[in-house]
Formats: structure tokens, sequence, C-alpha cells
């Protein structure tokens, strides 16, 4: 047998050859070791950068958090929380600290002041009362002894110290309002106190038709000013009507609540007026005489939250199938507990 013939001249090939499945599952290994290391990298460093962030802003937080308290309780002598790093938010801190104890004493000043105008209202319009009495007194007998202009002059006067009278009076009872002076309380029969004061004002309600609708009803407070509160109610409607107006007043008791209407079919409350009724020296176009001071109704709604009851407005009113007319002031107050 021939062997072949030795190869001269050229060159040789060698190839070598290898499974790369181990390659690639090493490739792979690494692949997901690199990933795992980014991913779980970046959630520390989220975790870190969120808890510097929260302890940075901690102090602003409670800033914030004590500025709420202070807004809903309107209670400026909280503290603000000042923290211990001497930085830009501590400066803020203390910068608001300082302006909370600046507007506490500056309420402070301004509530002493009102309460001792307060005061002093009460107790002038209270010692003014004795030499006014006395005034009317003579201003009286002079007009029963003098004639002609002399009496026509005293009888002004006499008219003038019976409007400051009733003024110095309102004013007092405004007075002690403001200082939480409660008078005393007791029982009242709302119905007969409605009774008495048409009775009081019908000799003087010109041509006005006053009518009375009252169901006997008690509640606790004082009977003078309840009668001022029903009073006021009537000498309003008559004031601000023409003559031939009707007047209706009636009493209720229901369910624990006392409820006073006292409406009329006059004109009604002008529009510009109607969220200013119960403020105090404001008067309607309408009142005839300009004899009015204002301070009516201001009365009713002092006198109705002071026995713990609100007084409400509704004008014009609806009657029937007929047009809108007149107004209607409803004043409700808790029945006593003895009724």
């Amino acid at each position: 047998m021939a062997l072949p013939a030795p190869l001269t001249g050229g060159s040789v090939l060698v190839q070598y050859g290898r499974p790369l499945a181990e390659v690639d599952d090493t490739i792979n290994r690494v692949k997901l070791f690199l990933l795992g290391g980014v991913l779980m990298g970046a959630g520390l460093a989220l975790v870190a950068g969120l808890m510097t962030a929260r302890r940075a802003m901690a102090p602003v937080a409670g800033l914030t958090s004590t500025a709420r308290e202070i807004e809903q309780t309107r209670d400026p002598a909280l503290r603000m929380p000042i923290p211990e790093a001497d930085d830009e938010v501590a400066e803020l801190a203390r910068t608001l600290e300082d302006m909370l104890h600046a507007l506490d004493a500056s309420r402070n000043e301004t509530v002493a002041a009102l309460k001792r105008q307060r005061e002093f209202v009460a107790d002038a319009s209270h010692e003014l009362r004795t030499p006014l009495t006395s005034v009317l007194a003579n201003l009286e007998l002079l007009s029963e002894t003098l004639e002609g202009e002399r009496r026509e002059a005293a009888d002004s006067a006499l008219r003038s110290s019976q409007r400051m009278r009733r003024l110095v009076a309102d004013l007092l009872l405004l007075a002690r309002a403001d200082a939480a002076r409660e008078a005393p309380h007791e029982p009242t029969d709302i119905a007969r106190v409605v009774v008495e004061a048409a009775s009081e004002l019908g000799p003087v309600s010109e041509d006005h038709e006053l009518e009375v609708d009252a169901q006997p009803a008690i509640v606790d407070g004082s009977r003078d000013e309840l009668h001022r509160l029903v009073l006021n109610l009537m000498q309003n409607a008559v004031a601000h009507t023409p003559a031939g107006t009707h007047i209706h007043a009636a009493v209720r008791g229901e369910d624990g609540i006392v409820t006073v209407v006292v409406e009329d079919d006059g004109p009604g409350i002008p529009p510009e007026l109607r969220d200013r009724v119960f403020e105090r020296f404001v008067r309607g176009g309408g009142d005839r005489g300009g004899k009015s001071s204002g301070l009516g109704l201001a009365i009713v709604r002092a006198v109705a939250e002071s026995h713990g009851g609100r007084v409400s407005v509704q004008s014009p009113t609806m009657n029937g199938d007929g047009p809108a007319h007149g107004t209607r002031f409803t004043v409700t107050l808790p029945a006593s507990s003895m009724a």
C-alpha cells in the first residue's frame, strides 16, 4: 500500500472546538449580578435620600403643623418649635415666634381696652339714669305748670329727655351684653310679655292694625329684657310701615323651642339693608319722623343671644297666592325646663 507523499511548502490549520453553554451561563450570571447591584444601590440611595430629606424637612413640618393649629384655635400664645441647628429654618422659627408674641401682646391689649370701654359704657349708662330721671320729673312738672311758649319749650325738652333716656337704656343693655353681664333669669311666660308689649304700644301705634295670637310658653329669662325684645320688634314695624299696615305677633311652643314671630304686610326691607338690619346704628329710610336710634334690632339680637336663642328676618314674605311683601322677624328661644 502506497503512503501519501509528505506535504511540503504549505500551512497547517488546526481547529479546536469547545461548548459555549458554560460561557453563556457565566455571562448571564454576571449580568444578573450587575442588574441586582444597580437596583439595590438605587433602592439604598432612594431610602437614604428620603430619610435625609425627611430629617431635613422635619423642622419645616413642625412649623407648618403649629401654624395650622394656631389657625384653628386662633391662639397666638402657642410656641413655635425651634430647631436645634442654627440654620435658616431655625431663624425662620425664631422670627415667627417673635411675631406671635407681638400679636398675642397686641391682642391682649385690645381685649383689655375693649373690656374697659364696655365696662365704662355700662357704668356710665347706669349712672346717667338717676339724673335723667330727675330731669324728666322736673320737666313733667314744668310742662304741667307753664303756659304758652314756655310750656312748648318744656314739652320739647321733655321729649328730648325721654328719647335720651331710651337711648341710655339701650346703650346700657348693649353694654351689659358685650360685657357678658346677664340679668337674673327666671321662668317667664313669653306670651304674657307679648300681650303686655302690644298693650303698651297700642295707644301710640297710630293707624296700624295690631293683632296678637300668643299661646302660653315658658322660657328662662329676664322679663324686662324679653319685654324690650318684643316691644322693639313691634315698634320697628310701626316706625317703618305706613298707616293701615297690619302687624301680627304670635307665640308658639313646640319640642322644647319657643318661637316668637312679629310680621307685617308693609313694603318690606330694602335689599341693601337686609344683611345689616341687626347692626348697631343702622336706620332704614322708612323711619318716619327720624325717631329711631338704630339700636332696636341690635338689642333684639343681643337679648335673643343672651337667652340662648337667635333671631332671623325674612323680607319679603309670602302670604297665600298674592305677591311677596312685608317683613317677618322670628325669634327662637329654648323653653324652660320647668315648663
